[in-house]
C-alpha cells in the first residue's frame, strides 16, 4: 500500500481512536479530538486518567480499545510513541498514523518492522478538509513539495457533505 492509500484509509474509515488525547483544551491532542469529530469521525479518546472528554468516555489504554478500530492516530509525547506503537501492534492495529512531531526512531522502526500501513512526519488535520491555518499548512507543503496528493480520482465528502 502506497502512502496516499494509507492517507486514505484514514479519511474513508470515519472510526478513529487517538492516543494521547489531552482534557487540557489548549493542548494539541485535544484540538486533534474536537477538530476530527467536528468532520465526522467516531473517536474513541486514548488518556490513561480516563474520565470523559466533552462527553465522550477515554479509553485508558489500548489494550482496552474496542476491536471494531482500526485506525490509530499516535500524539502522545514522543517519549511514549514507542509504546503506543508496540500495544497497537500487538492490539492488532494495522492502520496508524504519527502526528508530526510525535515519532521516535523505535516507534517508526517497530512500525516498519511489523508491516504496518504508517503515516508520519505530517499533520493529520492537513489533510481531514482543512480549514484555516491547517489549509494554508497544506497549500505551503504542496508549494515546498512535502504534500502527498491524491493518486485517484477519488471524491471525498466531509462531515457536512461537502465534495472535495
Amino acid at each position: 500500500m502506497n502512502l496516499r492509500e494509507t492517507i486514505d484509509l484514514f479519511l474513508h474509515e470515519k472510526k478513529l481512536a487517538i492516543a494521547g488525547v489531552s482534557h487540557n483544551q489548549k493542548k494539541f491532542g485535544y484540538l486533534l479530538f474536537k477538530t476530527s469529530r467536528e468532520k465526522g469521525f467516531s473517536v474513541t479518546p486514548i488518556n490513561p486518567k480516563g474520565g470523559a472528554i466533552d462527553g465522550v468516555e477515554c479509553v485508558e489504554s489500548l489494550t482496552n480499545l474496542d476491536i471494531g478500530i482500526h485506525n490509530l492516530l499516535i500524539a502522545t509525547h514522543k517519549r511514549d510513541t514507542k509504546k503506543v506503537m508496540e500495544e497497537a501492534i500487538a492490539k492488532g492495529i494495522r492502520n496508524i498514523w504519527v502526528q508530526n512531531g510525535c515519532e521516535s526512531d523505535e516507534a517508526l522502526k517497530i512500525a516498519r518492522e511489523n508491516n504496518v500501513n504508517l503515516v508520519s512526519n505530517t499533520c493529520f488535520l492537513m489533510y481531514a478538509w482543512p480549514r484555516g491555518i491547517h489549509k494554508f499548512h497544506q497549500t505551503l507543503s504542496s508549494w515546498i513539495g512535502k504534500y502527498v496528493k491524491e493518486t485517484s480520482a477519488v471524491q471525498r465528502t466531509d462531515a457536512h457533505g461537502t465534495n472535495h
